[in-house]
């Protein structure tokens, strides 16, 4: 006899907005619990001390979270010069100091060398496995802990404001695995300095933006499943860069079963990714071999 799954089958994205000085995994247990989803995840983690775009995926949503994990992102940091950190951030004990403080154009004349595909080494303090165990947990320990560098994809670099000599607030769009902790180490050093972050805010993962996020306080003032319903996106909604390919029923039955269906015309280029629908549900994401679709992930929507 199968064991009856905990919580409710609740399917969708919710765009939370992150507070300070929770984790990732905090803030999925606290969205799963108001919802009482049986199946949570999130589209990319989002340290301790950061705020802003959590994309928490119930249900059959963490069915797309790579798609969101894969996706462009965009944040809002503040880089405090004059102090490295441990962390590369404000959490980390100070490891060295420097007196040196760059102009408003010896940082924008420095940024270009930052954009573009560039090799960067992740922070020690990182959720990257070695052997097994989590860089952070390791460096936690007192172990040495040795990294790779690895290329990173850096669209967009801009200096936003100078409040003080100590400080700098930039704006970076990045594609998947960039730190902006380590983005944020490496400008004060080409900088002539040292430093770490002193701010970090995510303004947009994949498809999901700030301005359609919501806070927790919020999410927990709402207190009930309908009311909670009206911040809860499409599953869909992850797959909005994927073309809608349109389904008959009888074509949606066979792709249900892991059933290849065979196109008679205007079949996708061989290799082409789709997102098969019936009327407006999502059935399955396809791939295409030239002539007919293969389900890749069937959802039960």
């Amino acid at each position: 006899m199968s064991r009856r799954k905990k919580g409710e089958k609740i399917d969708g994205w919710v765009v939370l907005d992150k507070p300070l000085g929770m984790t990732s995994t905090q803030a999925v247990g606290r969205v799963r619990r108001l919802f009482g989803a049986q199946k949570a995840g999130h589209g990319g983690t989002l340290d301790p001390l950061a705020t802003g775009v959590l994309p928490i995926a119930l249900g059959e949503a963490t069915k797309t979270v790579p798609f969101v994990m894969d996706g462009r992102k965009e944040y809002r940091f503040t880089l405090r010069f004059g102090e490295a950190r441990s962390t590369e951030d404000a959490e980390g004990e100070v490891t060295a100091t420097s007196a040196a403080r760059p102009t408003d154009e010896e940082i924008r004349a420095v940024l270009e060398r930052f954009r573009g595909e560039i090799e960067q080494m992740p922070p020690v303090f990182s959720a990257l496995k070695i052997d097994g165990q989590r860089a952070y947990d390791l460096a936690r320990a007192g172990e040495t802990v040795e990294l790779k560098p690895r290329k990173v994809t850096i669209e967009r670099l801009e200096l936003l404001a100078r409040p003080d000599p100590d400080h700098a607030d930039f704006v970076v769009a990045c594609g998947k695995g960039t730190y902006i902790r380590s983005l944020g180490r490496d400008l004060a050093v080409a900088l002539g300095t040292v430093g770490h972050l002193a701010a970090l805010r995510r303004t947009a993962a994949g498809p999901f933006r700030e301005a359609a996020a919501i806070s927790l306080s919020k999410l927990e003032a709402l207190g009930h499943i309908p009311a909670l319903f009206g911040a809860l996106a499409p599953v869909a909604t992850a797959l909005d860069d994927i073309p809608a390919l349109a389904m008959t029923e009888t074509q949606a039955d066979r792709l249900r079963q892991g059933q290849p269906v065979l196109l008679t015309r205007d079949a996708p280029p061989s290799g082409a990714l789709r997102r098969a629908e019936a009327g407006s549900k999502l059935i399955a994401l396809v791939r295409s071999d030239g002539a007919s679709i293969q389900p890749v992930r069937v959802f039960n929507l």
